[in-house]
């Protein structure tokens, strides 16, 4: 028997059961690592740039870190982009010893716009690099980072996403929840399309561009997820973001929910925003090309409306239960019982072999009970983030947790 509904629902189920499938499979190649030889030879260049604003409680450790990077000093130089600062965050950048650029513009704010202004800069120096590294000032960085970038470069990538861990996961649940979220998607996502040929995503921090490609296609992205729109800009043009899974960043994790909220929320904006802009494009590019990377950075940004369907579905569920009357036909009762247990029994169990994998302490096991707590709370940011996908305000998360590289590596 055929409802009225079904011709909405029947659809929008298989929508998401197909996500969910796909996904599941991809988060599965994530569990190992393929072997790699790698370049241990430095051979690449790099400008190492910072965009601080109003960063003065975090940028000396930083600067300190990275110029303890086990890398030939002659083969990279620390830039910071003091952006529209109204401390004192120039003057301590300078003190420990960066490249200080300070910028000053009201009205185009954001780490976008500044890099745009910094590479502009940057193109016009006499020396010229081969690749650009890009941290946010709150970070902290492995010593091996350029070196593992270098082995990346030196084997043609263009594009190269470090991994994103954190400084501060046992700070708050809030802080661990989020470092664990990171972690699990360092993992099913980002290593597990490695594996298989896909395309990463750059992360706004930790990430690593050639000079050759920003010469060549500009930067241009401004919006308040400028990262996500560069991957998506340059995949259009075939070039697809690789992974460095030893190429470490240690990034500073909100220790209140409302910080929490007000980055996903801002994050959630962004992808919706360069969604509706690139979709249409990289559909096109990717059967020109026929480039299943291309198809699948689409799938990628189309999470946020994936999620919205699902909400929508629940919430007609339990409309139909609450009203005891059929009103839709429910896909689930024609596929086997055993496979939709799998799926959703491994969407809770993945993050378990991580935490696992990764040996982390007994109080990241105890955040793990809130971990869905973080999850579900995607649900009412990501309807906000659509209503408001069109605002470009952009707004500064404040970094307060100095911590030296020290303290993390023991």
């Amino acid at each position: 028997m055929t409802y009225a509904l079904d011709y909405i629902m029947l659809p929008i189920q298989g929508l998401i059961f197909l996500f969910t499938v796909y996904y599941f499979c991809i988060g599965i190649c994530g569990l190992w690592r393929r072997k790699e030889k790698k370049i241990l030879t430095p051979q690449k260049s790099f400008a190492v740039i910072v965009a601080a604003h109003n960063e003065k409680a975090v940028i000396s450790q930083l600067i300190d870190n990275l110029r303890q990077l086990d890398y030939p000093k002659d083969l990279y130089d620390i830039f910071v982009i003091a952006d529209n600062c109204s401390d004192n965050t120039a003057q301590i950048a300078k003190d420990h010893g960066a490249i200080v650029h300070e910028r000053t513009d009201k009205e185009k704010r954001g780490k976008g716009f500044a890099m745009e202004w910094m590479f502009a800069r940057l193109f016009k120096m006499q020396r010229q690099y081969d690749a650009v590294a890009i941290f946010d000032a709150d970070n902290l960085v492995d010593k091996r980072f350029l070196l593992e970038m270098n082995n990346r470069l030196c084997k043609g990538d263009k594009l190269v996403q470090g991994y994103l861990d954190a400084k501060n996961p046992y700070d708050t649940w809030v802080s661990g929840t989020f470092a664990i979220a990171f972690w699990v998607i360092d993992h099913i996502w980002h290593l597990a399309k490695t594996n298989i040929g896909l395309s990463s995503v750059l992360g706004g921090t930790g990430m690593c561009i050639t000079t050759g490609v920003l010469h060549k296609y500009g930067w241009g992205a401004t919006c308040l997820t400028e990262d996500m729109e560069f991957t998506m800009k340059a995949l259009t043009e075939g070039i697809k973001t690789t992974w460095a899974h030893d190429a470490i960043v240690y990034d500073e994790k909100p220790l209140t929910f409302m910080q929490s909220w007000r980055q996903r929320k801002r994050w959630a904006q962004g992808q919706f925003d360069v969604a509706h802009r690139f979709i249409p494009k990289m559909i096109k590019a990717g059967i020109k090309r026929h480039d299943i990377r291309i198809l699948d950075g689409c799938m990628h940004l189309i999470q946020p409306h994936i999620l919205m369907m699902s909400t929508f579905f629940v919430i007609m569920s339990y409309i139909q239960m609450g009203l005891g009357v059929t009103i839709f036909t429910n896909i689930y009762q024609f596929l086997p019982s055993s496979l939709l247990t799998v799926i959703t029994l491994g969407q809770y169990i993945l993050p378990v072999i991580i935490l696992l994998k990764i040996h982390v302490k007994l109080k990241a096991w105890f955040y793990l009970i809130l971990y869905p707590v973080f999850i579900y709370s995607w649900i009412p940011i990501v309807f906000l983030g659509f209503i408001h996908r069109n605002d470009h305000e952009w707004s500064h998360t404040q970094h307060t947790r100095a911590v030296s590289y020290d303290d993390i590596a023991h």
